[in-house]
């Protein structure tokens, strides 16, 4: 069995502080238990019996010494903690009652003599258990029995039955007194404190089997006397049973006697009945008539009712079928001045709002007579299939009359316009920007048409998306092409352009031409994304964020809801096919902008390039995704021309090696890139800088590789020519690359070319001279290395013995001043530039150093101590010539 709630000592200390809380610290809980309250006629409407806590205390007098018992009930706050609800008086307790609705017997309800209201029904107590139901009611008898030493009325329940029960579970009644006290504690705050002490129950089943003894001897007690007064003067039985007799026929005697006075009473009556009789059967035969006709009234009766029933029934039925008839009806009925709108009148502006509000009473009467917004019963009927199929017709008919309509007017709008010589006029001497204020302004007083349209058919907006873009297309043209025929009569360039290879100078300045594409961009872009703008949102595409535009065109969502669903992939694509359809062939007046500023500098294709990508950068994919576009072809068109300027420079630095003749010295381009380069520098804006260093890139590479091929025509001058032009190349770009990352590549990669052919010509002329000298060390290097012969081994090698040693030192070094003069002699005859000499010398100088000095190492090494010139000495030799 389930532990019971009165024995849950948490119960009892939340039910102690409650009970203190609210004035009751003196009290002591007897017992404590959950019960469930409830009224029996709200049950059955379908309320909830509600949690509650019932608790029994005591309270004792000191001053009057007497004791006093309450009942308690708490419930549940809403922070789940105990709060006093009801208090009730032991005292005025009269009555239990248990239930007999409730088949587990666990409910019950306690009556009360001081109750206001006694019509009002008590409330009901319902336990868990039969348990903790007998333990309640056992407490409550037990302190009415210890305190009031009365009991209540028990209905319901054998009291019998209860002290058996009590007899069966007295340790299980032993309950534990809670109570309450204050206390101060050290720093002087009151503290409650909760004490529990055993109670000793006063046994009710003794009590209320002594009370049924006292019944039974008081019983016994009151036979006793009566037996007594009849039993006074007999003495033995015989003479009781004789006077018994005699009193007995006084008795008869007396009885007899008094028949035969009552002799003419009794006559009376009997011919009273006797006439009665007569009449019996008469009121028998009326009775049994009157009961037929009450039976039939009856059934009649019957009858009446049932048919009345039926009537107030049906009567009620066809009342409800005649209001839902009427609100059928009601969706039915189509208005005749919203028919009228639809299908006849034009579509001048003051008539506009009418239009609007017959479009939203249809799109509102389609919707429902939808199937999903209407009852299954009425959507199969006739009637709302045959006003279904009116409203569409009549949807229809509206469709095409406003499709027409704004067709006709989009293309009225713009060849007023186009035909409009005054327009076209401003554009004359002054580079404004298209105005097209009054093209929207009288677009928008449709704006909310075409949202309706698209509601009704969406497919209707298809074509007018056609004839607006159509129409529109051929204004934005000729704006175009007046705008940029204007800006490109009015802008001076000079009359003759600066050429590929000549510096810029402020006479021959081309900064106007970038300008005027700067213009275009500046006045044309912004328009083009104003009317892509305007034209999504004006031909209802869904997800276009601009808060703007929508205020403009006062769009609302005909349900109410304002947030905008993201746009689609199949929406996107539809609006970039439209934009297309609007802005297509504009480009061409681009086009012709930018191969009118390439024919004038072809260089400034680099600053139309930073100014496209600035444009480009700011541009989204929603709205403007074709001007973007429109960017992207016009970026890719300065690319290719700058490109094909790019190719005509190379092919020019290649021509150089067909018309190249001996003596060739310095080329041209070579000292002249620093002035294309420093103008290139000069154009660059924005994200520019990788279109001019692939450019550098294909250049540079162009002349380096020209003059190999020039310098390998003679092979005599190679590294001449090589050496030449290395060094007019970095002194002309020398100040530029320290300046520029991307030429300073260049620069280096020019040094490592000069060195290696100063190297090669070094080498070369101190072959010439001292050609003995190396070839000896040559072939001592050989049979080392290649075939493996010891430093012992080479002095006995044919050609390499010692006196073959001192011949070939004799021979090199007696005069070798003269040598070096004979070397300095060839360098001056084979440079053309006699700057590049001191330092070529100077590295001539060192070349020959350091292969003396590795040749005296060899001799040491091998030849021991053969006399040779020591290097610190042919050092010093050397910086004196």
């Amino acid at each position: 069995m389930a532990r019971s709630s009165a024995e849950d000592m948490e119960l009892r200390k939340s039910c102690a502080v409650a009970i203190a809380g609210s004035g009751g610290k003196e009290e002591e809980i007897v017992l404590s238990i959950r019960v469930a309250k409830g009224r029996g006629i709200f049950e059955k409407l379908g309320r909830l019996a509600e949690p509650r806590v019932l608790a029994v205390t005591t309270k004792h007098s000191a001053r009057s010494e007497k004791t006093k018992a309450f009942i308690r009930v708490l419930k549940y706050s809403s922070g789940a903690g105990l709060e006093p609800a009801k208090l009730y008086k032991l005292k005025h307790l009269t009555k239990l009652e248990v239930v007999t609705n409730d088949p587990s017997g666990c409910t019950f309800f306690m009556g009360f003599d001081n109750l206001r209201s006694q019509s009002v029904a008590p409330p009901q107590w319902t336990m868990r258990n039969i348990d903790d139901r007998n333990r309640l009611l056992f407490c409550i008898l037990n302190l009415c029995k210890e305190i009031l030493a009365r009991l209540p009325k028990v209905n319901g329940i054998d009291i019998v039955e209860l002290a058996l029960w009590a007899k069966d579970n007295t340790p299980a009644v032993i309950t534990t007194q809670v109570t309450t006290t204050q206390e101060s504690n050290q720093d002087g705050a009151t503290v409650t404190v909760v004490k529990e002490r055993e109670v000793q129950v006063v046994s009710v089943e003794k009590d209320l089997l002594v009370s049924h003894a006292e019944e039974e001897e008081e019983d016994m007690e009151s036979m006793k006397s009566l037996l007594s007064m009849y039993l006074m003067g007999i003495g033995e039985t015989e003479a009781f049973s004789e006077r018994m007799k005699q009193e007995l026929l006084a008795l008869e005697a007396t009885n007899v006697y008094s028949l035969l006075e009552a002799e003419p009473l009794l006559d009376e009556v009997v011919k009273g009945l006797d006439a009665a009789t007569l009449y019996i059967d008469d009121i028998d035969e009326w009775l049994q008539i009157f009961n037929v006709k009450l039976r039939h009234m009856r059934e009649d009766i019957a009858s009446i009712e049932s048919r009345n029933n039926t009537m107030e029934l049906l009567s009620d039925n066809c009342k409800g079928l005649v209001d839902e008839l009427d609100r059928l009806l009601n969706k039915l009925r189509i208005p005749p001045e919203y028919s009228a709108i639809l299908t006849t009148g034009s579509f001048e502006e003051k008539r506009m709002l009418k239009h609007v509000e017959a479009c939203e009473w249809l799109s509102a009467a389609l919707h429902s007579l939808q199937a999903s917004n209407m009852e299954p019963c009425y959507a199969n009927m006739r009637a709302v299939r045959e006003r279904h199929e009116e409203l569409e017709k009549l949807k229809a008919i509206f469709v095409k009359r406003a499709t027409e309509f704004l067709t006709n007017y989009f293309s009225t709008l713009a060849d007023f316009m186009l035909t409009d010589k005054s327009y076209f006029a401003q554009f004359r001497g002054q580079l404004k920007r298209p105005d097209h204020a009054d093209l929207r302004f009288k677009c928008r007083t449709y704006a909310r048409l075409l949202q309706h349209l698209k509601s009704l058919d969406r497919s209707s907006l298809v074509p007018l998306r056609k004839a607006y873009c159509q129409s529109l297309n051929l204004l934005l043209r000729r704006e175009a092409r007046e705008f940029s025929n204007e800006l490109r009569s009015s802008t001076k360039i000079p009359r003759n352009p600066p050429g590929w290879l000549e510096g810029s100078s402020n006479s021959n300045d081309t900064s106007m031409v970038s300008e005027a594409y700067s213009n275009m961009l500046k006045i044309f872009i912004p328009l083009l994304v104003d009317e892509s703008s305007f034209f999504a949102h004006f031909m209802c595409f869904e997800g276009i964020d601009n808060k703007d535009d929508d205020d403009d065109l006062e769009i609302m969502d005909p349900d109410g809801n304002d947030d905008k669903p993201e746009i689609t992939s199949s929406e996107l694509g539809a609006l970039n096919e439209a934009l297309k359809d609007l802005l297509d062939g504009i480009q061409e007046d681009f086009y012709a902008i930018i191969d009118w500023a390439w024919k004038v500098d072809p260089l400034r294709c680099i600053s139309m390039y930073g100014l496209t990508e600035r444009y480009l950068s700011g541009q989204k994919t929603d709205a403007a995704g074709f001007v973007r576009k429109l960017l992207d072809d016009l970026r890719s068109k300065i690319i290719s021309q700058f490109n094909k300027f790019i190719d005509e420079v190379c092919h020019q630095i290649e021509r150089n090696e067909r018309n190249v003749r001996p003596p060739i010295g310095v080329l041209s381009y070579m000292t002249k890139f620093e002035n294309l380069a420093s103008r290139m520098e000069h154009n660059i804006q924005g994200q520019s800088r990788d279109m001019v260093d692939k450019a550098y890139s294909k250049l540079v590479g162009a002349m380096f590789n020209t003059l190999e091929k020039i310098a390998e025509t003679d092979s005599k001058s190679f590294d001449i020519v090589l050496i030449e032009n290395y060094a007019a190349f970095q002194n002309s770009l020398y100040e530029l690359a320290n300046a520029v990352s991307s030429l300073a590549k260049f620069y280096h990669l020019a040094s490592e070319s000069y060195e290696q052919a100063c190297t090669r010509l070094c080498n070369s002329v101190i072959n010439l001279q001292f050609d003995k000298l190396i070839s000896f060390h040559q072939k001592v290097d050989e049979l080392r290395l290649r075939c493996g012969k010891s430093n012992e081994e080479i002095p006995f090698q044919q050609g390499l013995s010692k006196s073959d040693l001192r011949k070939v030192l004799k021979y090199s070094l007696t005069g070798i001043d003269r040598s070096f003069n004979l070397m300095y002699k060839k360098l001056v005859k084979s440079l053309t530039t006699e700057e590049l000499l001191p330092s070529i010398w100077i590295k001539c100088k060192k070349e020959f150093l350091d292969k003396y000095a590795a040749f005296v190492e060899m001799v040491l090494k091998i030849y021991g101590n053969e006399p040779v010139t020591p290097v610190a000495e042919m050092k010093e030799l050397i910086a004196s010539l």
